[in-house]
């Protein structure tokens, strides 16, 4: 029996958490009915009637002159105190301003959930031109970005095989997140321990991840650098990588509660 639909109300809860994730990715902006509805495949006025009902307990703010929805004050108290269990960006957050630092691109954090991976933290660096492909609060399937693929490279064989089985990432993403493809650039990730995004999502906005790993092995988090492509040539790409791999070394440490 589908998960989903195993016990009275789990559809309705389902149908609301999908609703809270597209407006969790429309942050600070905002986003409106009709791209809540397109983002999660519901009906408008099921989508309508979802967001009054979340606006009427706190987990959604509407602003009525921009027509805009937006995450509400509820959702802000309950993240401050799941943060106490889950939030690593404050000590992520040294690592992150240093490679932004040191190389003078954008630098993330990101956090593996469930298939995605969300952006938690984000650091420009001093060059002037930038990627905005990834911002706070950003999804991509596991696989989609260089943090995506840096995460699903290192889950354990059968957990990778899973994953390609059930998706589809070509029809969503492109024809170059076909599973050929995808599985080269999983193979090229595991020999050089980091990953590369070669425009994939935005012609001429290139990427390198490496992934962090938590207590029990896996790869639960992500570090990347963004930027234009012609500041990725070869030879920078490969300092690069060397740097993320060195800065998700040391905060693999500080989180599993090793000496540096």
């Amino acid at each position: 029996m589908d998960m989903h639909t195993s016990f009275p109300g789990a559809q309705v809860v389902g149908r609301m958490a999908a609703v809270l994730r597209a407006v969790s990715t429309a942050m600070p902006r905002g986003i409106t009915t009709a791209e809540v509805a397109r983002s999660t495949s519901l009906a408008r006025p099921t989508v309508h009637r979802l967001l009054a009902a979340l606006t009427a307990e706190g987990f959604c703010d509407h602003d009525h002159k921009a027509g805009l929805w937006m995450l509400g004050p509820e959702m802000y108290l309950m993240g401050m105190v799941a943060a106490e269990r889950y939030d690593i960006t404050e000590t992520a957050r040294d690592h992150v301003t240093a490679l932004a630092d040191a190389t003078g691109e954008s630098a993330f954090l990101s956090v593996r959930r469930g298939e995605e991976t969300v952006c938690l933290l984000r650091q420009d660096g001093a060059f002037p031109i930038r990627s905005f492909v990834l911002h706070e609060g950003k999804r991509f399937p596991l696989g989609v970005a260089s943090a995506g693929l840096a995460i699903l490279s290192f889950l354990p064989e059968k957990a990778i095989e899973r994953y390609m089985e059930s998706h589809d990432l070509a029809s969503g993403h492109g024809s170059e997140h076909g599973q050929d493809l995808l599985r080269q650039r999983i193979a090229e990730t595991r020999e050089r321990g980091w990953a590369v995004n070669p425009g994939l999502i935005v012609e001429g906005s290139w990427g390198v991840g490496a992934a962090v790993f938590d207590t029990a092995g896996q790869p639960a988090w992500a570090l990347s650098l963004t930027g234009i492509e012609s500041r990725f040539a070869p030879e920078r790409r490969e300092e690069m990588g060397r740097l993320l791999m060195h800065h998700a070394h040391e905060l693999t440490k500080k989180l599993r509660g090793e000496r540096l």
